[in-house]
């Protein structure tokens, strides 16, 4: 069957997972970081305690989850080569635990016909095993193919725009590797979207695509270094839009703009593209 907006409201198993210090670094050093970050790439440093990346919230524990129904298995079916990731919002309650056991929850928040796609929203909300919030996720999928029942086309319009004429107060350039998908994908994200030629030309891709949310990683490193001085106490929340595709091996460059006490606006760029826009990060 084709996508079922009834399934909005859909909340999924309660399922438990767990990650270590080892997923940690991997997932830092699948988005890039290295020798400038070593608290975020090592745990055993001189005088350097070792740190969790926000962004590591979009995969921690993915591959330890406990059985249990997701809230995605309720919206219907589709061909998951027309899936792309959305939008994705992180906003943290405490810094990630270095190892930790934890519950989450995820469910289905909306689900908006834009004729000829459609766009599914989640929220996920992950807690302690003594029951203290950690981090919630708001995520959104755009599926081509799959709209056009009559529904609501949901929100649109502007948000998060950078300042008219105003040059960024901080911009950052890092650059990919063209072997950055096989390092990402060992922290969870399987989609041979990413590294298989065969199923990226179902997607009609000519070459598989960088994973969404490694940009989006690499994003948050930029951020985390230039607005809260690579301390992750600080950093509270962030969120974008992925407005088009990378390449791996491309360069990314992210600029900010700050516009209030404790909040900046970003984007994310690949060669003339904005490939995230929208962004929003707030901190202290």
């Amino acid at each position: 069957m084709p996508l079922n907006p009834d399934a909005v409201g859909t909340v999924g198993d309660l399922r438990t997972t767990h990650w270590t210090s080892k997923d940690c670094l991997l997932y830092a050093v699948g988005i890039g970081a290295g020798q400038d970050a070593l608290a975020f790439t090592t745990e055993n440093s001189i005088d350097v305690a070792q740190q969790v990346y926000p962004t590591f919230a979009v995969v921690a524990g993915v591959d330890n989850m406990s059985a249990g129904a997701r809230a995605m298995e309720s919206i219907g079916t589709f061909n998951p080569a027309m899936l792309v990731h959305g939008t994705q919002a992180i906003t943290l309650h405490r810094p990630i635990p270095v190892a930790a056991e934890v519950t989450q929850q995820d469910r289905v928040v909306a689900m908006y016909d834009k004729g000829k796609a459609a766009v599914v929203v989640f929220e996920n909300d992950v807690k302690t095993a003594a029951g203290e919030p950690l981090w919630s996720l708001r995520t959104s999928v755009f599926i081509r193919g799959e709209g056009g029942w009559g529904g609501d086309r949901g929100p649109s319009g502007a948000q998060n725009e950078p300042p008219e004429g105003k040059a960024p107060d901080h911009e950052v350039t890092y650059h990919t590797s063209p072997d950055q998908a096989f390092v990402y994908r060992l922290s969870g994200d399987r989609n041979p979207l990413h590294t298989d030629p065969k199923f990226a030309a179902m997607g009609g891709f000519d070459r598989p695509i960088l994973h969404g949310l490694c940009t989006y990683g690499f994003t948050g490193r930029a951020l985390l270094a230039e607005l809260c001085g690579n301390d992750a106490t600080r950093f509270h929340h962030i969120e974008g839009r992925f407005s088009s595709p990378v390449m791996p091996g491309e360069a990314l460059t992210i600029r900010m703009w700050r516009t209030a006490p404790g909040a900046a606006v970003f984007t994310t760029s690949a060669a003339d593209r904005v490939v995230i826009d929208q962004g929003l990060v707030k901190f202290s």
